[in-house]
């Protein structure tokens, strides 16, 4: 979505030679080929493990983390491998995103009416609202140290950053909808100031 908005803000006159469909077969490819690969190597990984303190999880799914906690091996190495790779994947498509944002936003900030930058804002900000808060959810998720992880806390974070995104998405993509926004507001006022 990122580069999409990058070619329509930044190169308005090249989107549909830049967007054909064989540049969104192309992107679409290298989201879920990417997806793939990284999801057939944790799970090759994973049934790898032997498991000796039984198969119970207290999460709503098999996460890595969690699973290790349940395995007799140390495999730390692999793991370590395997991190490594999906860190690079994350952090390529975080740069690839940020760079299309930094590009959008010097473009924006060159806009001379006050009303087409106020219009672009609203196209771009709803998108890294979301992209943010689950990036945010998720790297506390991952990278929060061994010394505060509970399994209760563990199971709050894990469905925060799988359920409140997806939750939140439409509410956030519908609120450059001006009905619903005046709705929003009247009844947070109402709920305020009865």
């Amino acid at each position: 979505m990122a580069f999409v908005r990058y070619v329509a803000i930044c190169k308005p006159l090249h989107y549909r030679t830049l967007l054909g469909s064989r540049a969104c077969v192309h992107m679409v490819a290298a989201a879920w080929g990417s997806g793939f690969i990284n999801a057939l190597l944790h799970t090759a990984i994973t049934f790898s493990l032997p498991l000796c303190q039984g198969n119970a999880l207290d999460q709503f799914f098999c996460e890595i983390p969690q699973i290790l906690k349940l395995s007799c091996s140390h495999s730390y190495l692999r793991e370590v491998g395997l991190l490594m790779v999906s860190a690079s994947l994350v952090f390529g498509w975080f740069v690839f995103i940020l760079v299309s944002y930094v590009q959008i936003f010097r473009a924006v900030l060159r806009i001379p009416s006050e009303q087409g930058r106020h219009k672009v804002f609203a196209t771009c900000l709803p998108h890294l609202a979301v992209f943010s808060l689950y990036i945010s959810i998720a790297m506390f998720a991952h990278l929060k140290p061994p010394s505060i992880s509970t399994t209760s806390l563990d199971l709050v974070v894990s469905f925060l950053y799988s359920v409140v995104p997806p939750a939140v998405n439409p509410l956030i993509y519908s609120m450059r909808n001006k009905e619903l926004k005046d709705a929003v507001w009247k009844r947070a006022h109402w709920t305020l100031f009865p």
